[in-house]
């Protein structure tokens, strides 16, 4: 096994951050009670530990099931973002639980960090990290999109864990039982107490308020987390969120056999859509769709509308001969159709959500997670991760991606056995994530954000968890929104105004009763210190704005002044 492992380092480098997809059906609606009174809460008070950081490991000996490795003072402008200096802080790390599989050997532990501001703003603040986890990422607990700013920079205590297992394991850490189970959800609920116990004891208080947030598989910790533990976190920042993910991977291997199958190179798939086609085809969406939300800027407000003004068969050209670049081919667009309107078994059952056309499908991003992703990353997720039983060893990830049986694959995620008595789609996604009672009537809040040329978790999924929130709750935007960000992929990136501090808006809404009817996003041009995104088209100015939406509103256009200006625009129907 150990031989099979050192010859993956992409799986162990990069991780999976698969997809999520569908809803769990909303019940009918509970008769709607009374929304509680918007919380009125003063702002967080500071604090400044307790004593030395180098002490800490010493006097927090105690923790439960967990020890303590080092204390380590970081010096202000150690760490940067945003090209902003993060002050100093004290960095504390450990593992909880550790132990020795009786299934595989392995040993397992739940290694974290947690970076303590010597000048505290009061805050905690859970990151949920992406791919498979497997490493400590370094606890800053971003905010959304190419960020300036992060909640480690604003003064917040940031959490991160390896969700309990190392990356070199790859995906083999799922032939543990346990391991498995860490990773969907009990890793977090296991940190969380210990996190705040600590956090008491290095600064003498207990945290004020308590945020979760992530993206991408980080996402998905933050929808367990507000599904599972309604009653330890005030507000929950959720990013393209994979809740589904099992579901997500097990679509993104279909996609990558549809795309094999019209490739012209059988050793890599992406001559099945090249770049040259995916510009021709994203070029054609913006025909359709760029002025449906009154503009002509080069992104599409307005994603339900160009569902039903853009068609593939009607509005690409067909190629009447060889391929060019201009124009699909007849098995092309038999091929391709099918990913964007959802993946389905071979009698027609949906396994995920459908895909929008955007504008950012002819970006940069799109190919890894179109043609790497399902070969290297999902195949090894939904044949060991996720599968009960896991597949035996030597495990061959591309040929079980582009060679194996996808209703099987589908049927494995629901399964279980004596070893692995939790399936995939019990340990890995939130239960009943749409009945959020627990989480309004504690007054906390939700943002979810999400690309909507996000190519590996859809925008079409968390617009259907937003839709069985509306159904369960009639009062749901006063505890929970989603926004949609037009032209931006998985995270960040693409012809997207994709910088944002989406966690200031979480603040000001949990802890001082703001209600976030919009949240202003920049482009990230030239010039930008927080990294700039080489996708911004060229005729958009360099910190072109724009406001993102509270699902189902979008940005329209007033009928005068700047485009580059998110003052001409309004969030409407």
């Amino acid at each position: 096994m150990h031989a099979l492992i050192s010859r993956l380092p992409l799986l162990a480098a990069i991780g999976l951050v698969a997809c999520g997809g569908g809803s769990d059906g909303p019940p009918p609606p509970a008769p709607p009670a009374a929304p509680p009174a918007i919380p009125q809460l003063s702002q967080a008070t500071s604090g400044a530990l307790v004593g030395n950081c180098t002490d800490l490991t010493a006097r927090l000996a105690g923790l439960a099931n967990t020890s303590l490795t080092a204390s380590t003072d970081v010096a202000a402008g150690v760490l940067t973002v945003g090209g902003q200096p993060v002050p100093a802080h004290c960095r504390v790390t450990g593992k909880m639980f550790e132990r020795t599989s009786t299934v595989d050997g392995n040993a397992y532990a739940i290694s974290f960090e947690i970076r303590l501001p010597l000048a505290w703003n009061g805050r905690f603040f859970h990151q949920g990290n992406g791919g498979i986890d497997g490493s400590v990422s370094t606890a800053t607990g971003a905010g959304g999109g190419g960020p300036l700013t992060h909640a480690l920079h604003k003064g917040f205590a940031v959490l991160s864990s390896d969700a309990g297992h190392a990356g070199a394991l790859g995906p083999f850490f799922g032939i543990d039982p346990q391991a498995r189970l860490d990773y969907g959800y009990q890793a977090a609920a296991k940190l969380t107490p210990m996190a705040k116990s600590l956090l008491a004891g290095a600064y003498g208080k207990a945290p004020d308020r308590s945020y979760f947030g992530g993206c991408s598989n980080g996402g998905r910790h933050v929808f367990n987390a507000f599904a599972r533990m309604p009653d330890q976190y005030d507000g929950y920042l959720a990013g393209a969120p994979g809740y589904n993910l099992p579901k997500a991977a097990v679509a993104n291997i279909f996609g990558g056999q549809r795309y094999a199958s019209v490739a012209t190179d059988p050793a890599d798939i992406s001559t099945g859509f090249t770049n040259a086609e995916r510009a021709t085809v994203a070029a054609a969406v913006l025909g359709k769709c760029d002025a449906l939300d009154g503009a002509t800027d080069g992104l599409i407000q307005d994603v339900e509308a160009c569902r039903s003004n853009f068609s593939l068969a009607l509005d690409v050209p067909t190629c009447p001969g060889a391929r060019d670049g201009t124009c699909l081919s007849g098995a092309q667009k038999t091929a391709i159709a099918p990913i964007f309107s959802g993946a389905t078994t071979s009698t027609g059952a949906p396994i995920y959500a459908s895909f929008p056309y955007d504008a950012g499908l002819g970006a940069g991003g799109i190919p890894f997670w179109e043609f790497v992703a399902p070969v290297n990353l999902d195949s090894g997720a939904v044949g060991v991760i996720f599968a009960v039983p896991p597949a035996t060893l030597p495990f061959d990830g591309p040929a079980f991606a582009l060679t194996g049986n996808v209703d099987s694959m589908f049927a494995s995620i629901s399964a279980t056995n004596a070893t692995y008595t939790e399936s995939a789609m019990s340990f890995m996604t939130p239960p009943n994530p749409t009945q959020l009672s627990a989480v309004r009537n504690r007054g906390a809040k939700i943002m979810v954000y999400h690309g909507v040329s996000d190519p590996i978790f859809s925008a079409d999924d968390s617009a259907s968890w937003a839709r069985g929130v509306a159904a369960n709750h009639a009062d749901a935007t006063a505890f929970a929104r989603l926004y949609l960000v037009p032209g931006m992929g998985h995270c960040s990136g693409g012809p997207a105004t994709d910088q944002f501090d989406m966690l200031a808006s979480l603040v000001d809404w949990v802890e001082r009763g703001v209600t976030p009817d919009s949240v202003t996003a920049s482009a990230r041009g030239a010039g930008n210190l927080g990294g700039v995104n080489a996708e911004v088209p060229v005729g958009w100015a360099a910190n072109r704005t724009r406001p993102l939406c509270p699902w189902p509103r979008v940005a329209r256009y007033s009928g005068s002044g700047s485009l580059d200006s998110a003052a001409s625009f309004s969030c409407q129907l």
